[in-house]
C-alpha cells in the first residue's frame, strides 16, 4: 500500500449485491489496495423509506464526510455521468470526479466540471469531447484489468459458438439499448449459437422469463452468481457486448478486456469507445447497426476470420499497475 496520500472514496450507485462482479467496485478495490481509503456510499435510497432524487444523494452523510475532511487529501468520487452533485458544493477538499460512462454530444454542466480539482476519463472520445468544450482539468486514464486472473485456454470452433456477454442491464430500458432484446432474437434466427450472459441478480427473473418466451432455453445460459470468469472464457469462443449509446456503458467494459486477455475476440458495437481500439488493433468485429442481420453478419465474419482474430488479441495490454500509476499522477497534481 502507497500511503503518500488519504483518499475518501465515494460512489453514487447502491451497494451492489455482487460488489466483486462490479467493474467499478474492481476498480476502487485495487486503487484501495494501493493507496488505501474508506468509501462512502451517497445513494440513500436502500434505507430510505421514500425515494430521494439525485440532486439530494450525500446529504444524509454530509456530516459523515466533513469530519472525514479532518484526516483526508481529497475525495475521489466515481459516477457514469458529469451530474453535478449538490452536496459536492458543502465539501472543502478537492474533488476528483471520474466518469465511469463515457460522454455522449450533449453538453455537460461546463462551469461545475470546472468547478472540480480533477476529472478522469477512460477514453479518447470523452477526452476530447469535453476539450472541446474548454473543459482542461480532464485526465485521460488508460483502463486495465487485473490481467494475472486471465489464461488462454482454446476452444475449438464446431457447429456451436459460444459468446459471452457482459454488461447486464440496470433499467428495464436496457433490455433494449443494451442489445438483450436483440441478442435473444440473433439466437432465434441461429440454433447454432449460444449466449452465456454474466447477470448481477438485476432483473433476474425477467431474464428468465425473456429467455423462456422466445423458447431459448437450451441456447441460453444466465450466471446469476460469482462466477470465475476466467472458467467462463475458457468455455466460449469470444464475447460481445452492445449498446445503442456511449452513455449507459463503460466505455472499455471490463468483460470486453477480459475477454481478449483470454485470447478470446470480440464484438462491440460502434457507439462503445472501446471500439476505435479494436478498429486500430483488431481482435475483433465492430458492428455500425444493431440489427438482427448485422449481428448474424458479424457472428459469420468472426467464424470465418476466427484464428486471425485470436492471434491478433495477444497485444493486448490492459495494465492496472499503468492505471494505478496514472491515478498517482492525479492525485499528485491534486496535492500540489
Amino acid at each position: 500500500m502507497t500511503n503518500n496520500f488519504s483518499i475518501l472514496y465515494l460512489m453514487t450507485i447502491l451497494p451492489p449485491k455482487l460488489p466483486e462482479c462490479e467493474a467499478v467496485m474492481q476498480e476502487i478495490t485495487a486503487l484501495q489496495t494501493h493507496f488505501g481509503g474508506d468509501l462512502v456510499y451517497l445513494n440513500p435510497n436502500q434505507s430510505s423509506p421514500i425515494y430521494i432524487p439525485r440532486p439530494l444523494f450525500g446529504f444524509h452523510k454530509l456530516l459523515h464526510l466533513r469530519k472525514q475532511e479532518k484526516q483526508i487529501d481529497m475525495h475521489h468520487l466515481f459516477n457514469p455521468d458529469p451530474f453535478p452533485f449538490v452536496m459536492l458544493r458543502f465539501l472543502k477538499k478537492p474533488i476528483i470526479y471520474s466518469l465511469s460512462s463515457g460522454i455522449g454530444n450533449a453538453c455537460p454542466p461546463i462551469k461545475f466540471l470546472r468547478s472540480l480539482s480533477a476529472i478522469t476519463v477512460s477514453d479518447e472520445r470523452s477526452f476530447k469531447r469535453l476539450h472541446a468544450w474548454g473543459i482542461e482539468n480532464v485526465f485521460l486514464i488508460q483502463p486495465g484489468i487485473d490481467a494475472r486472473q486471465f489464461t488462454f485456454s482454446p476452444l475449438p470452433l464446431d457447429s456451436t459458438i459460444r459468446l459471452m456477454v457482459g454488461s447486464a442491464p440496470w433499467t428495464m430500458a436496457q433490455f433494449e439499448s443494451k442489445g438483450i432484446n436483440i441478442l435473444l432474437k440473433v439466437a432465434q434466427r441461429n440454433p447454432g449459437i449460444h449466449l452465456v450472459f454474466l447477470w448481477r441478480h438485476v432483473y433476474f427473473e425477467e431474464m428468465r422469463k425473456r429467455v423462456q418466451q422466445a423458447n431459448l432455453d437450451k441456447q441460453v445460459t444466465i450466471l446469476n452468481e460469482r462466477v470465475d470468469v476466467n472458467q467462463v472464457l475458457a468455455n466460449v469462443h469470444a464475447s460481445i457486448t452492445l449498446a445503442t449509446v456511449s452513455t449507459i456503458i463503460r466505455p472499455y467494459p471490463h468483460s470486453l478486456m477480459e475477454s481478449l486477455t483470454a485470447g478470446k475476440p470480440i464484438i462491440i458495437s460502434h457507439s462503445i469507445p472501446m471500439s476505435d481500439y479494436i478498429l486500430r488493433h483488431g481482435g475483433g468485429i465492430v458492428l455500425d447497426n444493431i440489427q438482427v442481420d448485422d449481428i448474424l453478419s458479424a457472428i459469420e465474419q468472426l467464424i470465418y476470420n476466427y484464428d486471425t482474430l485470436q492471434r491478433q488479441t495477444h497485444q493486448a495490454d490492459f495494465s492496472q499497475s499503468h492505471k494505478i500509476a496514472e491515478f498517482q499522477t492525479v492525485y499528485e497534481h491534486v496535492c500540489s
